[in-house]
């Protein structure tokens, strides 16, 4: 073999390998991206999925519809088999509700007023008590969850957050019985992201609980950019936004 053919045939080799570790090198770094993916995900006894209003009136031909709201109640039913503690909330708004642009002559819905606790969008009239736009989904099967948490009972302050109306102030009650069971991380599903979720997720790391939202469990209504405000907000406080196939499908010890 002439030194040109030896020196052509090293070269082929030397690059052979390179190419052989950088395989390994990248199966091993999918499989640590893998594994530490599963640590964080995999549920565990100290974990709840909090349902937010997957209610008829946010769904499809309901009277204040996220577009494709429906789409979601698959994928929470199946999310929910793996927790132990499932927690829902439900709008549950009496007539005539302040929220509700029919109770402000002039107004419409999708505006915005001052109220004492801060800017209220003003809403169609939506998820009234006892009627069937505030019943649950009924393709929604969750039934282990421990907990519905009714707000917006208030007629005169509107409750997004599942923890807190909206003056930031007032509790339901949901912080209480969560640290009562010994709840350390919240996973948040449903309507509408960018509003009943964002300010759930919110007021959930304010009271200092770890804050996952499953985003493909989720659809959101999008009012005057809050979608892009959800997500600097939810990346400000450190809100990790997953897919649902991120999550161990077993629960943890």
């Amino acid at each position: 073999m002439t030194a040109a053919r030896a020196s052509v045939e090293f070269c082929r080799r030397a690059e052979a390998q390179d190419k052989a570790q950088g395989a390994r090198h990248k199966a091993q770094g999918k499989k640590t991206r893998e594994a530490k993916l599963a640590a964080t995900y995999a549920i565990r006894d100290s974990d709840v999925l909090i349902v937010v209003d997957v209610q008829n009136d946010f769904c499809p031909g309901g009277a204040l519809a996220v577009p494709q709201g429906d789409e979601i109640v698959t994928v929470v039913n199946q999310l929910a088999k793996n927790f132990r503690n499932v927690v829902l909330t439900q709008d549950w708004h009496p007539a005539g509700h302040l929220s509700f642009a029919s109770a402000h002559a002039g107004r419409s819905p999708y505006d915005t007023i001052a109220m004492p606790y801060g800017p209220q969008v003003l809403w169609p009239d939506h998820c009234i008590q006892g009627t069937p736009g505030a019943a649950f989904h009924s393709g929604l099967q969750i039934p282990h969850a421990g907990l519905v948490v009714r707000k917006g009972l208030d007629p005169a302050i509107d409750s997004y957050s599942a923890l807190y109306e909206n003056d930031r102030t007032t509790p339901t009650g949901l912080t209480g019985y969560l640290r009562e069971r010994g709840i350390a991380r919240a996973f948040l599903a449903g309507l509408a992201l960018d509003f009943c979720v964002r300010y759930s997720a919110e007021d959930a790391v304010r009271e200092g609980f770890t804050v996952v939202v499953i985003e493909d469990a989720c659809r959101g209504i999008d009012v005057q950019g809050s979608i892009a405000a959800t997500r600097s907000s939810f990346a400000a406080l450190r809100v990790a936004a997953i897919g649902a196939a991120e999550i161990a499908v077993t629960r943890a010890a």
